[in-house]
């Protein structure tokens, strides 16, 4: 058995974790890839268990969400490019679809793509918590500021010169 991290390089399966319908999703072309199978045959084998995938595990991509997905990855509408729309595995239906393809490596490979939803779902929440950071950081310098502009205004009221005194009246005084 060969390590699987010399077929996927790392970053490799992260790269492929798209965000459709705010869902993080693998669509079937690239899971059909890693689990060494044909896109057809992955999706007759997802069609025959079909019980196996509710809506929350896979959905099929509208033609709209499909020619936006294209237009953005570069993908042929014309010969040997797809004529239907991609359906898109979240990181319950990649495991599902590894157990209905039961083949070795699509079963090794799911664990690999189990911890790559994982560690997306680590960094999205770190960089949660640095935009937390960020803005209580941004509160703080608003109110330092506020402080230095007042300091600054109390200085300038010291070294201003202080007023001339009036004699008084210029002229005779009963």
């Amino acid at each position: 058995m060969a390590d699987e991290n010399a077929i996927l390089p790392a970053g490799q399966i992260e790269g492929r974790i798209l965000v459709i319908r705010g869902q993080r999703v693998m669509l079937d072309a690239d899971l059909a890839e890693l689990y060494g199978t044909q896109t057809g045959a992955l999706v007759r084998a997802v069609k025959r268990n079909k019980e196996r995938f509710p809506t929350d595990f896979m959905f099929q991509l509208s033609q709209r969400e499909y020619d936006n997905l294209r237009c953005q990855i570069g993908t042929s509408s014309q010969w040997g490019g797809r004529r239907y729309a991609p359906y898109a595995f979240t990181e319950h239906g990649a495991i599902m679809a590894a157990s209905v393809l039961n083949s070795e490596r699509a079963v090794r490979v799911s664990v690999y793509v189990v911890r790559a939803f994982v560690r997306l779902r680590q960094v999205l929440a770190a960089h949660k918590e640095l935009g937390r950071k960020l803005a209580a950081l941004e509160g703080h310098l608003d109110r330092h500021d506020e402080e230095i502009a007042a300091l600054l205004e109390a200085i300038r009221e010291l070294m201003a010169p202080p007023p001339v005194p009036r004699r008084g009246r210029i002229g005779f005084r009963p």
